[in-house]
């Protein structure tokens, strides 16, 4: 199989180039490639911040992301558990397709455009259909920045996400591009064209997603899906499991939706983080046990008037075996329930 690719480089041409993925043009030969970009020029708007070098051109298909089918039709690539570098290419984070009779939608879409491409790669390894619709589960950047490759594809978000990435956008694209080098050349911000205030569905010919935009929780943007089909819950990351979870929003909130995902007449999860799928609601018992040590030992040491700079260095430290990444998240994740707690 032939694709059509473009080398883009970073502005202040330092040498940093990547070619990246032009999708659409895939075919058999490099021949039906060539014709197939001769009769219709590809759009590079998307590339505004970014030099070309040279025209778009056919080269031997690349690599395609690993895929495990947990349902019939449901497939999940698992992340690394591990923070963004140079070496995961900040691959850190699962990600979802799911295919009906007549499209396909992509649930969250990595930390860079690589990673969408490669995606795309490994859908079209699979089915001819359209991807109609990507969804994003949060805002963290290692789950939206892989989005534009999928171009036509409606981008389904909770209705606080765009607000909630413009203001963090810089910021996460600074230490992308600090984490994981040239990989990150080619990402853009993705524009959300669906907003969910509360609930919403999707249906991909013969199955039906449903979709739910959550109050203040892991953090203030999560949305959940629903595959009706596979009785599965694309939880994002409401759920994590071996990865140290990551509080970037309400406690109590988090633990609150927990209550209302662990009553869902679902057989399994995927999470944002961890296994490809785990069964429901047992799934949850490490994530409920480990945000109630981090409410029961805030609490503890609000009541025992500790400064919250003595207070984070052990509020959750028996969770520690448990968990990996523990020292990268767990004092941050004390920090905020602090601040949130210490004004009950």
């Amino acid at each position: 199989m032939f694709e059509a690719i473009l080398t883009l480089c970073l502005a202040g041409g330092d040498g940093a180039c990547r070619d990246a993925l032009l999708p659409g043009y895939e075919a058999a030969t490099e021949a039906a490639c060539t014709a197939a970009l001769a009769a219709q020029a590809p759009d590079l708007t998307a590339f505004p911040a970014w030099a070309t070098e040279g025209a778009p051109r056919c080269a031997p298909q690349g690599d395609a992301l690993a895929l495990e089918e947990v349902a019939p039709g449901l497939w999940v690539h698992v992340g690394q558990i591990e923070e963004p570098d140079g070496a995961n290419r900040g691959d850190i984070s699962n990600l979802a397709i799911v295919i009906g009779e007549a499209g396909v939608a992509v649930i969250d879409s990595g930390s860079a455009r690589w990673i969408g491409e490669s995606l795309w790669r490994a859908i079209r390894q699979r089915t001819d259909l359209p991807v109609t619709h990507v969804i994003l589960t949060h805002m963290h950047p290692d789950h939206v920045f892989g989005a534009s490759v999928f171009a036509g594809a409606e981008v389904v978000a909770h209705a606080k996400l765009p607000r909630a990435l413009a203001d963090r956008q810089a910021n996460y694209l600074e230490s992308l591009a600090r984490l994981i080098g040239p990989d990150l050349i080619g990402t853009g911000v993705p524009q959300v064209d669906r907003r969910v205030e509360a609930e919403a569905e999707i249906d991909l010919g013969g199955r039906v997603l449903r979709l739910t935009a959550h109050p203040v929780a892991h953090t203030g943007t999560d949305l959940s899906v629903i595959d009706g089909a596979s009785g599965t819950l694309i939880a994002g990351d409401l759920v994590f499991h071996d990865h140290t979870p990551a509080l970037d929003g309400s406690l109590r909130g988090w633990l609150s939706v927990l209550d209302g995902l662990e009553s869902l007449d679902v057989q399994r999860v995927v999470p944002g983080h961890g296994a490809a799928h785990l069964p429901w609601p047992e799934g949850g018992a490490d994530l409920r046990r480990y945000l109630d040590t981090l409410a029961r030992d805030t609490r503890a040491a609000i009541d025992a008037g500790e400064r919250l700079g003595d207070a984070v260095q052990h509020i959750a430290e028996d969770e520690r075996p448990r968990w990996r990444l523990f020292d990268a998240y767990n004092a941050r994740n004390a920090t905020v329930a602090f601040t949130e707690l210490e004004w009950e």
